[in-house]
């Protein structure tokens, strides 16, 4: 329709030619790619709901496009108004299109097949013969021949036609293939909206976490969940293990197992029940799943200030840079005095120097030589301005870095080694622990989209593989001999067709020698 006759058009007959263009297969399948397409910057740009710590350094590493990226909704693209727009229309159209595809499904089921044409011989397929079996036994040996098919039989002026047809279920595997797209797209988006995902790393050794906001290290949910209904499980990690391929092995350093261990409870007062998770295993605690993302070191420091006090005594998340677990790490200190301190630096888990250089590189991730390298900076951390900050980044706007002569102050410790600061205090190097990190959350009807997923591959494979078929039979008597004419259409053109109906001959015929080799008995 072109735009001059669409502009004439009042308003209801306006409205009808919106929705009739809105639910066409071909405005279907276009929203279907629009949304593939829509999809794609979730792929390539790191998402606050499943790394915001991605996303953090994203926004470091590219401060001019970062912003723009921000207001397009690129960082939240499965949420964002643009993609929702798109689900809803696709999910609209989709609805539009089944709907009246169903009730002519319906109609045609309980309609009679289609009356025989009067040529047989303008179809793509026609055969005839003569036979010494009465009309009756030509229709009987039909409808045997003919099995399932939906058979009619019309008697007109000594002439019996046969009409049948099958291959009705190649039309419901059609409806079932964009049911189970709706499907999927209500599973989803029911989950998106009312489940919720979070992250949280935990040291072991007894490391604790309960199921509440301020545990979480990063955390998403629907617009319709509401943090009140977190569930109210607590767990504790007691021992995080990772192997790795030994020194001498041809892949040394690929993974070879990580475990976490310890015991949860689902609600206060419950006794505490062991949980062994390894990676592609969750732990379930009702509607909730605890994966398993991944595992590092947390070096536990003993820090005191200039006054003699332990202003700092807890295990540090470094967290993996690199295959061999380079590790990048944070302390602050906001109790010390006379000024706050803040350390940054890395963790090498087997450290090595190389060609006589100072600096040490990790050979191997398992920990067989730690070592831990750190920055020391003096000042105000920004704490206390009420916002909130990430415990991976360490804002040095308001803080100077210690040095020596013309050389930043470093220290470089090893399990047990302790070291002196410029302002009179010390670190210590206690132990080595490890931490392991867990995703958690919940997703209502998680199971719908991949019954949709499976729905949708059955209805596939039946709409490509089964003929939805027209058979046509005319019989008359001339004379002493039976004259049987015989036709086939498929609904969707095919090149074996003929083929096919010499089989069917050749089943037919022999129905019919059955028949008679009978009266001669």
């Amino acid at each position: 329709m072109s735009s001059n006759a669409v502009s004439e058009l009042g308003g209801r007959e306006l409205t009808r030619w919106f929705w009739r263009q809105l639910t066409s297969m071909r405005t279907a399948l276009m929203l279907l790619l629009l949304l593939a397409i829509a999809a794609v910057p979730g792929s390539l740009v790191p998402q606050r709901g499943v790394d915001a710590q991605a996303v953090e350094t994203y926004f470091l590493e590219h401060p001019k496009s970062a912003p723009i990226l921000d207001d397009l909704g690129f960082f939240s693209v499965y949420s964002s108004p643009w993609f929702s727009a798109v689900y809803l229309l696709l999910m609209v159209s989709l609805v539009g299109c089944i709907l009246p595809r169903a009730f002519v499904y319906y109609r045609a089921l309980r309609a009679r097949p289609p009356k025989a044409p009067r040529n047989f011989s303008r179809l793509p397929a026609s055969a005839s013969f003569e036979t010494d079996s009465s009309p009756d036994e030509v229709v009987a040996a039909a409808r045997r021949a003919l099995g399932r098919s939906r058979i009619d039989v019309v008697d007109r002026d000594g002439v019996r036609e046969v009409s049948a047809e099958k291959g009705f279920l190649r039309e419901a595997g059609n409806l079932l293939f964009h049911v189970s797209i709706v499907v999927v797209l209500i599973g989803v988006a029911v989950g998106t909206l009312f489940g919720y995902r979070g992250s949280v790393i935990v040291t072991d050794g007894g490391g604790q976490f309960a199921n509440s906001l301020p545990q979480y290290d990063e955390f998403s949910s629907g617009t319709l969940f509401h943090t009140d209904d977190l569930p109210p499980f607590s767990l504790t990690l007691d021992k995080v293990t990772a192997k790795f391929q030994p020194f001498d092995s041809p892949q040394a350093g690929a993974p070879r197992e990580f475990r976490a261990a310890g015991t949860y409870s689902a609600k206060p007062g419950d006794e505490p029940k062991p949980f062994d998770i390894t990676v592609n295993h969750p732990l379930a605690i009702g509607n909730t799943s605890v994966y398993l993302l991944g595992q590092g070191y947390a070096p536990v420091f003993k820090i005191t200030d200039a006054n003699g006090d332990v202003v700092y005594n807890d295990a540090v998340p470094f967290l993996p840079a690199d295959s061999t677990y380079t590790s990048n790490g944070i302390i602050k200190v906001p109790d010390a005095q006379p000024e706050q301190l803040g350390f940054q630096g890395f963790f090498i888990p087997t450290a090595v120097t190389q060609n006589g250089k100072d600096v040490s590189t990790s050979a191997h991730p398992a920990a067989a030589n730690p070592l831990v390298g750190l920055n020391v900076w003096h000042g105000d951390l920004g704490l206390d301005d009420g916002t909130s900050q990430s415990v991976f980044t360490l804002d040095k706007s308001k803080m100077q870095q210690y040095t020596v002569g013309d050389q930043n102050f470093r220290v470089s410790l090893q399990p047990g080694m302790t070291a002196d600061l410029p302002d009179g205090g010390t670190i210590e190097f206690t132990e080595l622990r490890q931490f392991a990190r867990f995703q958690i959350g919940s997703s209502p009807l998680v199971k719908v989209p991949l019954f949709g997923i499976i729905a949708g591959l059955i209805g596939l494979m039946a709409s490509l593989t089964i003929k939805p078929r027209r058979t046509w039979i005319r019989t008359r008597q001339d004379g002493s001999r039976t004259v049987v004419e015989v036709a086939v259409l498929d609904r969707v053109p095919r090149d074996d067709l003929p083929a096919d109906l010499d089989d069917f001959l050749e089943r037919f015929k022999d129905q019919l020698g059955h028949t008679e080799e009978k009266k001669l008995v």
